[in-house]
């Protein structure tokens, strides 16, 4: 029983993190109705940004976060407006191989400025772990400020979306961008938020997975990118409550699949698991199946 639930716990410390990328993923592709692959290279970035904030500057840790989401913030406006603006109206095909292209871009360019070594992320989230059963079960502090920090950002993008100017804009520009600029909104202003939204929670994203898994490459984010599109996929994209639904329950599945099948098929176990619920429900756990006009 203690094994299962600390299994359990971790899975949803794993799933939260895979839960804040993929609202990243889930907001720019239900807004801009586009694949950003380099989603999973700006963790990277804004992990490198906080490492060395951290480690060389000697930042206090929370303004290493704040000055990771800052530069990433740039950097998802600067990709949106260089590589993605200049292709709003180009085939999906053209969108895809131009994100493949920014994201090996942003690894090749970690590569050159940080090199590609090894570096051990400094551990700044300390602190007695929450011990339950007798000392039975011990809850690490690194897991309570993940899941924590997912639950306010999934109820603060909730509450965005719904209740400000901004937010019914980008639910507008979801719904129809000729219709919303037709009704004033600005549509690159709106699209260009939501990349800096996406991107930030990106920063947030790779200082928690580096909490917990504290090796940083240049290449660190492309499993943690692919594996919160899949959870975006699997929850339904487009959806928020889809996106932190998905993050959960990959991270559930992947964790139960190393514990108790294999950790080599864990990975495998994990995509095996999205084939299934798209061949059943092909529009996600949570998203909506929309009717195309032709």
């Amino acid at each position: 029983m203690v094994t299962f639930l600390t299994n359990l716990i971790n899975g949803i410390g794993l799933g939260s993190v895979y839960a804040i990328i993929a609202l990243g993923y889930t907001m720019v592709y239900g807004i801009a109705k586009m694949l950003n692959f380099a989603h999973g290279d700006v963790i990277m970035v804004g992990a490198y940004i906080c490492f060395f904030a951290v480690s060389t500057y000697n930042l206090p840790p929370v303004l290493g976060v704040i000055l990771a989401m800052a530069v990433c913030t740039a950097l998802g406006m600067l990709i949106e407006r260089l590589a993605y603006k200049p292709l709003r109206q180009a085939p999906s095909l053209a969108v895809l191989i131009t994100a493949i292209g920014v994201s090996y871009f942003l690894q090749n360019g970690a590569q050159l400025l940080w090199g590609s070594n090894n570096k051990m992320f400094p551990t700044f989230i300390s602190g007695d772990a929450l011990v339950l059963f007798d000392g039975q079960l011990h809850v690490t502090v690194t897991t309570l400020v993940t899941v924590a920090a997912c639950v306010v950002i999934m109820a603060a993008l909730t509450w965005f979306t719904g209740r400000t100017k901004m937010g019914k804009a980008m639910r507008a520009c979801s719904e129809d961008k000729g219709a919303a600029q037709l009704m004033g909104i600005n549509v690159d202003t709106t699209i260009s938020m939501t990349f800096a939204i996406g991107s930030a929670l990106a920063a947030v994203a790779g200082v928690l997975y580096m909490a917990s898994y504290p090796i940083l490459v240049p290449t660190t984010g492309s499993m943690p990118g692919i594996k919160a599109f899949t959870a975006a996929v699997f929850g339904g994209i487009g959806s928020i409550p889809g996106a932190f639904l998905g993050g959960l329950l990959l991270g559930i599945i992947e964790i139960f699949a190393g514990a108790y099948i294999s950790t080599q098929l864990a990975n495998a176990i994990v995509f095996a698991v999205l084939i299934v619920v798209l061949l059943v429900k092909p529009s996600g756990l949570l998203g909506r199946q929309i009717r195309e006009k032709v």
